[in-house]
């Protein structure tokens, strides 16, 4: 859509942790190229729209970025720039992910009001209230302490703190990426290693997403690109589309790089906790998304198929 070559408009929700990912990518982007003019564009999607219930009855992940997959179709933006966690593993056609940038911490946070927020995760008493819409971190949480309440807590994520200050919940799980990128990462009181609550697939990773023909934009957002997010994030998304999952099935995933070894670990359960299977696999990094696929393989074949056809019938 831009009347000449040197400039760009993102599109970008309004919270404030989307409009954060949007200036620091138009940071970079002004930076890697010196002249370069970057405006923003605000889009509201429905997720934004509705604020109450999980998200799972909104329509899945797909709710966070429509419209602005819509504005990119129609020229209306030239570039989107998305939590990758929220973005589907089928793009709108025509699309593309064309970068990542360097990824944030990719765990899950506690934030608690107990103890002045400092209460950890085994410090919270029985029968504490935690606040979270995802069945993932519900999944997990449930296996480590089944004795905790869970509240569906939905809203940004200073909505989400106000909450946990308020008394709404005792403790909130909030990614870490979030917290830190806001300068919330004070009000964390234990960041949950990828062992015990293993991330949503894509956390902590920003997508920026274009008209895969636009050569001019493409070239641009390469300049942003870091390879060990997109090997990483690569696997996960494989993972993903190889699951070919719905909101209603606890599903997480996370690839790390050491060297040129990828290890990739995938996880599919119940949001009771009665049953959880996770699985890892470790390769060469050069076969990121042949792993993700074949990590996907191997959970429905232990049993995940099962449970996806029971929780979400997409299986």
């Amino acid at each position: 859509m831009s009347a000449f070559p040197g400039t760009i408009v993102i599109g970008t929700r309004g919270s404030a942790l989307a409009r954060w990912q949007s200036a620091e990518v138009a940071r970079l982007l002004r930076v890697a190229h010196p002249g370069l003019e970057v405006s923003e564009k605000i889009l509201v999607t429905a997720g934004d729209r509705v604020q109450t219930g999980p998200v799972i009855d909104l329509g899945g992940k797909g709710v966070w970025v429509k419209e602005i997959e819509d504005a990119l179709t129609a020229g209306d933006v030239d570039l989107a720039v998305h939590s990758m966690k929220d973005v589907p593993a089928e793009l709108a056609p025509g699309l593309a992910i064309v970068a990542v940038p360097t990824r944030a911490d990719a765990r899950d946070a506690i934030v608690s009001r107990a103890q002045s927020g400092s209460a950890k995760l085994a410090d919270l008493p029985p029968g504490s209230r935690v606040g979270t819409s995802s069945l993932r971190r519900v999944c997990q949480i449930r296996a480590m302490r089944n004795d905790l309440a869970i509240d569906i807590l939905r809203g940004n994520v200073d909505t989400r703190l106000r909450k946990v200050a308020e008394g709404v919940v005792d403790a909130a799980v909030l990614a870490c990426a979030g917290l830190d990128r806001l300068g919330f990462s004070a009000r964390i009181a234990e960041r949950l290693d990828e062992d015990r609550m293993l991330p949503a697939i894509g956390q902590g990773a920003l997508a920026l997403e274009a008209r895969a023909g636009d050569a001019r934009v493409v070239s641009l957002c390469r300049a942003l690109s870091d390879a060990t997010a997109e090997i990483t994030t690569t696997a996960e998304r494989a993972l993903l589309a190889g699951l070919g999952v719905g909101c209603r099935t606890p599903v997480a995933g996370h690839a790390t790089l050491t060297g040129d070894r990828l290890t990739v670990a995938g996880l599919i359960g119940r949001p009771d906790a009665s049953e959880m299977i996770r699985e890892t696999m470790i390769g060469a990094a050069s076969e990121s998304a042949a792993m993700g696929a074949e990590l996907a393989r191997r959970l429905l074949a232990r049993g995940g198929d099962r449970i996806l056809r029971e929780l979400d019938g997409s299986a």
